[in-house]
C-alpha cells in the first residue's frame, strides 16, 4: 500500500511524497431533506459496498449505528 501512496504522490505537484486521499473537488449542494438522506445512505453503504461488512450498522465507525439503534463510539445528535 505504501508503494501505491508514493505513486499516487509522485503524480501529483501538491504532494510529492505521499498521496492517501482523493485531489479532487466535487461540492454537491444539499438542498432538500431528500438529498441529505441520500448522501447519507451512499456514505453508510461505502463499507458494505467495499465487503467489510453485510449490512451498514455492521461497521464499527459508522453512523450507521446510531440511526439503527446499536451501542455507537460517538452519538450523532440529529434536529
Amino acid at each position: 500500500m505504501l508503494n501505491s501512496f508514493r505513486k499516487a504522490g509522485q503524480l501529483n505537484s501538491n504532494n510529492p511524497k505521499n498521496q492517501f486521499w482523493q485531489q479532487h473537488n466535487k461540492p454537491i449542494e444539499l438542498w432538500s431533506n431528500e438529498v441529505i438522506e441520500q448522501k447519507i445512505d451512499y456514505i453508510h453503504n461505502n463499507p458494505v459496498v467495499a465487503g467489510f461488512v453485510d449490512f451498514d450498522y455492521e461497521y464499527l465507525h459508522s453512523s450507521a449505528r446510531d440511526y439503527g439503534g446499536n451501542k455507537v463510539l460517538v452519538t450523532v445528535i440529529t434536529t
